[in-house]
């Protein structure tokens, strides 16, 4: 995420998105596979599934592709051995970074990430150190166009069940909380919305501007991490210029 506003953080993190698309695939696939692993096949009956594909479906993944994660999940949940690990740290400019991966091998996860943060002047923390300064949250984007109305938006938002509404520049940002995210992802979808981004987030309280020096080094923390078939999310709280 950069830019010199949430907004632009918002492009910018598309734009990445876009550019490593089947990487992104595969990472949601392992996703939804954990998923099916916790909580079963039917996304009716599985909160973590229905987020996951909420994901895919903003990701642009094929339905098809959606299906056969699921069905290949459920067929192979023996063979599954992903578990979830979350790391922080501070990257360079003292800026709050949160790790989120799914890994077969937590020696060599740790490891990577580890590297990551001490080759772009950041340096690894103890669990709990900067968690705090973020909250988990629904967050659902949606491009500005002609074709939407502004106010129409906001009040099928709320009505079903959203936090609030926040119109930017070029999108709307809705944010939920994470046990009403699916519900309000699926209103609004049912509505003809599309999305941007429809994921979980780790979303900061605040934010802290970083230098021209500070931000060349974390946004190249950033793309490490990011690069990482291990790595599956990775958050931070900095306002970066575009």
């Amino acid at each position: 995420m950069a830019g010199h506003s949430k907004w632009a953080n918002i492009k910018h993190k598309k734009e990445r998105t876009d550019a490593k698309r089947g990487k992104i695939f595969t990472k949601i696939g392992r996703e939804i596979a954990i998923a099916v692993k916790e909580g079963g096949a039917d996304p009716l009956a599985n909160s973590r599934l229905r987020d996951a594909v909420a994901k895919a479906k903003a990701n642009n993944m094929p339905n098809d592709n959606i299906m056969r994660s699921i069905k290949k999940a459920a067929g192979e949940l023996g063979a599954i051995n992903y578990e979830s690990v979350v790391y922080e740290g501070y990257g360079a400019g003292g800026v709050a970074v949160i790790v989120e991966a799914l890994t077969d091998n937590r020696n060599r996860t740790a490891g990577d990430v580890r590297h990551s943060f001490d080759k772009n002047g950041g340096a690894l923390g103890a669990t709990g150190c900067v968690a705090w300064m973020f909250e988990r949250k629904g967050v659902l984007v949606v491009e500005k166009t002609e074709a939407i109305d502004e106010d129409a938006l906001m009040i099928e938002a709320l009505e079903a069940g959203a936090l609030d509404v926040e119109a930017g520049e070029d999108v709307f940002e809705i944010t939920t909380d994470t046990s009403d995210f699916s519900s309000v992802f699926e209103t609004l979808e049912n509505k003809g919305y599309g999305f941007m981004i429809a994921e979980i987030q780790m979303v900061p309280a605040n934010t802290i501007e970083v230098n021209e020096d500070n931000e060349q080094s974390l946004q190249k923390l950033l793309d490490m991490l990011e690069d990482s078939d291990d790595v599956q999310n990775v958050y931070h709280n900095a306002v970066m210029s575009a």
